[in-house]
């Protein structure tokens, strides 16, 4: 099933990549462009991809609130489907695998507004898909964590780590979630008014990538703590330190998606191997390796 998709967000991670998986499937893609109507430019849509967010976590409490009423207003306008990234921020602290059916208990802020957020989609009444993530790995960069955090001061040898370094995390590669969303909108008709749905991506720890990037590099790596006392100490006046402050605790909390319910959606769907996704952000000019020639790393999957 192809038809018209309207991309909200196109020069984002999650944008892009949409667009170019749609597009690969022969879907007619249209480009919203901020500052006009968003209902006129639905209008014949068959699916909304809203990758719309504020960057650097920026006023989320006003921003996401107004984002979600145009998206809602474009929707009912055209009919259209809309597709949402969602993240694990509603979970809070309690470690875990986590699915559609965890309870959302949310110990930051982010992390209320994307549950009021989501609560807005299903109060609407609109088909509405929740794609939820992990943490975003785009092997454009696109400034996501690994270019802007982890692998910062890779050149130099060193990984920076924002917490225990065998804390199991959740991952998702950003062309994978991008073909699951297709899969799930050529699919549509037969899902919920509301689906949540966990993208399990891939699960992995700091060890693990350290593993891997030293067997791909040839060389031996040193994982190095996020200096977050820099970050407390700059965020009265810092707005992302404070930000990203608040969100410290994850890299300390054991996480991952649960699997169960994506399988039984898209059985054949065949993600990225773990290999490419822990190298995908690596520099460009550090990517000449043929991955065959990595020895096994530790990591598992959710």
């Amino acid at each position: 099933m192809t038809g018209t998709v309207l991309i909200l967000g196109s020069h984002g991670k999650i944008g892009h990549h949409s667009a170019l998986a749609f597009a690969d499937a022969g879907w007619i893609v249209r480009h919203y462009q901020r500052g006009t109507d968003m209902a006129a430019a639905a209008l014949g849509a068959d699916v909304i991809v809203n990758g719309l967010n504020p960057p650097n976590y920026h006023n989320w409490a006003k921003l996401i609130p107004e984002i979600t009423e145009q998206v809602i207003a474009a929707a009912k306008t055209s009919g259209a489907t809309v597709i949402l990234p969602g993240n694990v921020y509603n979970f809070g602290d309690t470690g875990g695998i986590w699915s559609e059916e965890t309870p959302q208990r949310p110990v930051s802020r982010k992390g209320h507004i994307r549950i009021q957020m989501e609560a807005r989609y299903r109060e609407s009444g609109i088909p509405t898909i929740v794609l939820r993530a992990g943490n975003f790995i785009d092997p454009e960069g696109n400034g996501d964590i690994m270019q802007l955090f982890l692998l910062r001061n890779i050149a130099k040898g060193r990984i920076i780590i924002g917490g225990g370094a065998d804390v199991m995390q959740a991952w998702c590669y950003v062309p994978d979630w991008a073909r699951a969303a297709l899969a799930l909108a050529e699919t549509r008709t037969r899902l919920a008014r509301f689906e949540d749905i966990p993208f399990p991506g891939h699960s992995f720890t700091m060890t693990d990538l350290k593993y891997c990037l030293e067997a791909y590099l040839g060389r031996p790596l040193t994982l190095s703590r996020f200096p977050w006392g820099l970050m407390r100490l700059a965020s009265p006046f810092w707005e992302l330190a404070r930000e990203l402050n608040e969100m410290r605790y994850l890299w300390d909390t054991p996480h991952q998606l649960s699997r169960e319910k994506f399988d039984r959606l898209l059985p054949d769907f065949k993600a990225a191997t773990l290999d490419k996704v822990m190298l995908a952000g690596l520099p460009a000019a550090m990517r000449q390796v043929n991955l065959g020639s990595l020895r096994p790393v530790g990591a598992n999957q959710a």
